[in-house]
């Protein structure tokens, strides 16, 4: 299971520069001037886990699999995209099919580079896009409450239970608040999901420095991060040219050039770290001779739904899941000695997964 963010944001504040770096492709042409991806761009990456490496050199794997996540680079949204300025139906559209949103805002001065409003404020401009999707939401959610009032008067169970979570969208939204705001019961999540409110998804801001300051951040990526802590969202500061030119180079090289820039990491790899978090995503793996595989779940899964993950037969059929902790995977040598030493131990129907579980399944097929 992975999943797929969209990278949303004015023109000209890095989106294709930062989603070529993200995808190691140029498929995203990225120019200076508004508008220059016409259609969404999807590319998938490998999620980055050191974990693998060392699970597959344990067990001597011929494979190494990571999980992967989607990115869509959607392009440059303007004041007025609710209705209709600039490309907007359509890029709310693509924003619509994705599970989270990444919002590049610019965070670096630069001449070269125009601005779609002339000036550079990251808080304006998150306020900007925002605006626009709540005034799309509130459009959707009015035109979805007239198709709906004559179930209503009928009494259907599924028009009542919409029309009540419609209305409370609708109620923040007029108040100037994003969906993601309403408190929705456990009972109800399934059926808020299913409304696909553009404001009801999980937002990460995307900081956009200079290289100088990809290290420590700036004073705008400062206002951000305020922005985003008072919000309850997920924030990591990035400099998309520094991604593109790592995009460039083999490994050694890679991890010399952030070594000299004064950074552990990638970009990528704090922007997937942050983005799993977003999600409540977590990974287990199966290991063997063959291959080494990551797999993606939601936190708190249990051990039948993960099992599902790797083909629907495994859930339906599911036994038991031998389970061996990665710590102690790593520790003992493998599966052998985990065993040896108790540390393998079987989980049933009602075990929730931990991240870095090493698991077998039992299954009747």
């Amino acid at each position: 299971m992975g999943f797929k963010m969209g990278i949303v944001g004015l023109p000209n504040v890095g989106k294709s520069t930062l989603f070529n770096a993200l995808t190691r492709t140029a498929a995203a042409q990225a120019a200076n001037f508004p508008f220059c991806t016409i259609e969404p761009n999807v590319g998938e990456v490998a999620v980055p886990d050191p974990r693998l490496d060392k699970l597959a050199a344990i067990a001597k794997s011929k494979q190494i699999i990571p999980t992967r996540m989607t990115f869509v680079d959607i392009a440059g949204l303007v004041k007025g995209a609710s209705k209709g300025e600039g490309l907007g139906n359509q890029f709310l559209a693509n924003i619509r099919e994705c599970d989270a949103i990444a919002h590049v805002l610019r965070c670096f001065e630069d001449d070269d580079v125009t601005h779609v409003d002339g000036r550079v404020d990251p808080i304006e401009d998150a306020q900007t896009i925002e605006t626009e999707l709540m005034l799309a939401d509130l459009e959707s959610i009015e035109r979805r409450l007239q198709n709906l009032v004559r179930k209503v008067r009928g009494g259907d169970k599924e028009a009542l239970e919409q029309e009540r979570l419609l209305k409370a969208a609708q109620e923040v939204l007029e108040d100037g608040r994003p969906a993601r705001t309403v408190e929705v019961a456990d009972e109800d999540m399934k059926a808020w999901r299913m409304l696909q409110l553009l404001t009801a998804k999980k937002i990460l801001y995307v900081c956009n420095v200079g290289e100088g300051d990809a290290a420590t951040g700036n004073a705008q990526s400062e206002r951000v991060r305020e922005m985003a802590a008072a919000e309850g969202a997920g924030v990591v500061v990035i400099s998309a040219q520094i991604e593109e030119e790592i995009a460039q180079l083999d490994e050694d090289e890679a991890k010399e050039f952030l070594t000299e820039l004064g950074l552990e990491e990638a970009g990528l790899d704090r922007l997937i770290r942050a983005g799993h978090e977003l999600l409540g995503l977590q990974t287990y793996f199966t290991v063997g001779p063959k291959e080494t595989r990551a797999w993606t779940i939601k936190r708190g899964m249990l051990a039948p739904q993960a099992a599902g993950v790797i083909h629907g037969d495994f859930e339906r059929g599911f036994i038991r899941a031998e389970t061996t902790a990665y710590e102690d995977y790593v520790a003992l040598g493998g599966e052998a000695g985990a065993k040896e030493a108790g540390k393998m131990r079987v989980e049933g129907k009602t075990y929730e997964v931990k991240d870095g579980d090493v698991m077998h399944f039992l299954f009747n097929a």
